[in-house]
């Protein structure tokens, strides 16, 4: 197949793929533990053996990436999903035990729960971290025993357009195939019957893909970010909560889908946290504009963008901090970087509040009372992630109990994401479905419902069959009773 697809022929080649991927699965019939185990031993050995030129391609796409910030973000988390869903695969295909109901659980009666693989699931994946949001949801996909087509980010071309060969040579196109291409592919993608769709991205797109998959009643998982709160508690350590906020706001540029967007710091502790945001951010990229460790925006249209919110907030007479030397607030548009910036209380008007930031900037809210930050928090959309920061237990508490969000982390960011026992995903607008580890296999797989009659004709033996008489009344009046 050509890596990128003409507009024309999208839909009946893409169709193609499909069927040819489905016949495979069908003629392969129950996918054994060892089929799966191999298929992610060859997507282990695909990041290890290329690591180099998927860096470079990455730093390409990018204009300024660290290989580092690849290797982690990418390829060691990757690599680490696909162990994990290895080393557990064999525990979640057994059947599930369950209890059959009264009085069959006692006469032989047997039900479980048997994980099916679904057949092709579509991965459609973003820009930010764009290795990584092909396998770590393909570790799952496998693993539940399932094909794959996936569609990366046309804004990562040099990306795609590697994963594409790589995957050409590591497996058959009826295991798993990159479609590559601009906005028309993407939209072919998501009208197909496909067994499962994920999606990771925009809600404005998501929408677009969920509408789309609806036609043809397509299950779809869908990640999609939103403005992730932190709380950093009356009596947390201020210079720790600095130091791993700005550690994990700076991750990336800010291109995260769990990076944080706004802060809530207490009134009295303001100028403590904004002095040593200033202090970590000088001891981790004592430059900005010349530094090739500080992640540039994905390009120009986001580099506008978000460059966009800071003027607007400095318009508005915002007080804004850049946290960078005098001078490398920003680069050239073409170079796209901008250092990480601080706005302390900004109006909820403002756009730097209203969107999803995506970026290097960080919203700062004082405040006194924590009952105003979780009613603040709760009347907007819900968010992909929230953050807490202190060692209060009763606080700690009150604030996972009275808010809703995708997960959350306590005294970390992100790290919640790197557990691959625990399931991620969103709530409302901040997503659908979930998936990573266990929940992620059950995602993609079936759950199908047996059930094994036991040594009794139940029916016969209660009289439940007609004519009907005294004895189902009787049976009828014992069951149905307070």
């Amino acid at each position: 197949m050509n890596a990128s697809l003409k507009e024309s022929s999208v839909s009946a080649e893409l169709h193609n793929i499909l069927d040819n991927q489905r016949n495979a699965f069908r003629a392969e019939g129950p996918v054994a533990l060892a089929t799966r185990i191999d298929r992610i031993d060859r997507c282990i050995a695909l990041l290890v053996d290329n690591k180099e030129a998927i860096c470079d391609a990455v730093n390409q796409d990018f204009g300024c990436r660290s290989k580092y910030v690849t290797l982690m973000t990418d390829i060691m988390n990757s690599v680490g999903s696909l162990k994990f869903v290895k080393k557990n695969l064999k525990k979640w295909m057994k059947p599930e035990k369950r209890t059959p109901f009264m009085p069959m659980n006692f006469l032989g009666a047997k039900a479980h729960v048997h994980y099916q693989p679904k057949g092709v699931v579509g991965i459609m994946t973003p820009w930010n971290v764009p290795v990584n949001m092909i396998f770590s949801p393909l570790a799952d996909v496998l693993g539940a025993g399932n094909r794959a087509m996936i569609k990366p980010s046309e804004f990562t071309p040099h990306t795609a357009e590697i994963m594409h060969t790589l995957f050409g040579q590591y497996f058959e196109e009826s295991e798993i195939t990159v479609i590559t291409g601009g906005p028309e592919v993407g939209a072919a993608f998501s009208s197909l019957p496909l067994d499962h769709l994920i999606f990771t991205g925009a809600t404005s797109i998501g929408r677009l893909v969920m509408r789309a998959a609806a036609e043809n009643m397509v299950p779809v998982t869908l990640e999609l970010g939103g403005k992730s709160p932190v709380i950093i508690g009356e009596k947390s350590d201020i210079h720790v909560a600095a130091e791993r906020i700005i550690t994990g706001k700076a991750m990336n540029g800010g291109q995260l889908c769990i990076s944080p967007d706004y802060c809530f710091v207490p009134q009295s502790r303001m100028e403590a946290f904004i002095n040593h945001c200033k202090s970590v951010i000088a001891e981790q990229f004592p430059t900005v504009q010349d530094n090739p460790d500080y992640v540039a925006c994905i390009n120009e249209r986001h580099y506008d963008r978000v460059k966009g919110y800071i003027d607007e907030a400095t318009a508005k007479g915002e007080r804004v901090i850049p946290l960078c030397p005098p001078g490398e607030e920003f680069s050239d548009r073409k170079a796209h970087k901008i250092a990480l910036h601080l706005v302390v209380n900004p109006a909820d008007d403002l756009a730097c509040m209203q969107d999803e930031i995506f970026g290097a900037l960080l919203n700062i809210k004082p405040y006194d009372e924590l009952e105003d930050v979780i009613e603040f928090i709760n009347v907007r959309e819900r968010p992909l992630a929230l953050y807490y920061f202190g060692k209060d237990k009763a606080e700690q508490d009150r604030v996972i109990n009275e808010t809703i969000s995708g997960g959350v982390a306590v005294n970390a960011i992100a790290l919640h994401v790197a557990t691959d026992d625990l399931p991620f995903g969103g709530v409302g607008k901040s997503g659908m479905g979930s998936y990573r580890g266990r929940e992620g296999f059950r995602t993609f797989s079936h759950g199908r419902a047996v059930y094994r009659e036991g040594f009794v004709d139940m029916a016969k033996l209660a009289g439940t069959l007609p004519p009907y008489g005294q004895k189902v009344a009787n049976m009828l009046e014992s069951q149905i009773k307070k």
